[in-house]
């Protein structure tokens, strides 16, 4: 299980902003050709990044790249130096149907890209949502989705308001299909750097709504991310207690298992590993 609870976006056109990644405590890294770069400065990020990227500088840092969408000019050029540095994963923008990802898996082979190199695929727009569960089943190299919720706002008409509530049912589709597909997913990033009380907020909120951590755009997030989307001690310690008892019960021949007067399953023991396999993930 790698933790995915905070993955930070860093400027490929940023020397200073990618030497400073290597001590930051995210547990994933997206090293950006698209947003953060402007258009003259493409080809000098994209060696940068790339050569960042196949560094083995980052330590145990999952280090992804973004490369430029589909639809441009730098797309094909960023795949296949991509394809040649062999990240952990290349992140693709603005991905809305089955065959794109079918067209990047084909590039990625041309390009010699290693089997640890994944797909990670931006959904943002209302098409994507509607079609998450293709996208996300089109290809096993894919393994994980990335909400990109101001591109979704913006498509949608939708306003910034506190609680997501214009976003909820696309943040609801993605979700079902990463789970129905068995892909990891995160949430979008939260725009006000300044404001950590709504970004702590939007984090619980992610959380409980089953993501599996955040996109963040700056390093003042990275400790509430990581901290909200690990478990804590407490879910941790009965986590243990609901496995041990089931695993009595069972020894026992017993039918019923409770904890604390509540009735244990097989999907509370199954939800109580999967804690403490993150846990342990996480201390690693």
């Amino acid at each position: 299980m790698n933790p995915r609870r905070s993955v930070l976006y860093m400027p490929g056109a940023n020397e200073r902003a990618l030497e400073k990644a290597k001590t930051l405590d995210a547990d994933a890294l997206i090293l950006d050709l698209e947003d953060a770069v402007a258009p003259d400065a493409k080809e000098a990020a994209r060696e940068r990044v790339c050569a960042a990227a196949s560094s083995k500088e980052y330590g145990k840092r999952e280090v992804t790249i973004r490369v430029n969408g589909l639809d441009t000019e730098w797309h094909d050029a960023d795949l296949r130096a991509a394809a040649q540095a062999g990240p952990a994963a290349i992140v693709v923008p603005k991905v809305n149907s089955a065959a794109e990802v079918h067209n990047i898996e084909r590039a990625l082979e041309l390009g010699g890209a290693p089997e640890h190199t994944k797909i990670w695929a931006m959904v943002e727009t209302p098409v994507a949502m509607l079609h998450a569960e293709e996208i996300a089943s089109a290809s096993e190299r894919l393994t994980v989705l990335v909400m990109g919720t101001n591109d979704l706002a913006k498509e949608l008409h939708a306003e910034f308001v506190p609680g997501r509530a214009p976003l909820l049912g696309g943040l609801s589709l993605a979700l079902l299909a990463a789970r129905a597909t068995g892909k990891a997913i995160l949430d979008g990033v939260y725009n006000d750097v300044k404001d950590l009380e709504g970004f702590e907020a939007e984090c619980l909120q992610g959380r409980q709504f089953g993501f599996d951590g955040k996109t963040l755009i700056h390093p003042t997030q990275l400790e509430p991310c990581n901290r909200i989307f690990a478990p804590s001690e407490k879910e941790i310690e009965r986590s243990r207690k609901i496995i041990s008892a089931f695993e009595e019960a069972q020894a026992a021949g017993q039918g019923v298992v409770t904890v604390d007067g509540r009735m244990i399953e097989n999907l509370h023991v199954d939800n109580a590993r999967r804690i403490l396999a993150l846990a342990e993930a996480i201390g690693t």
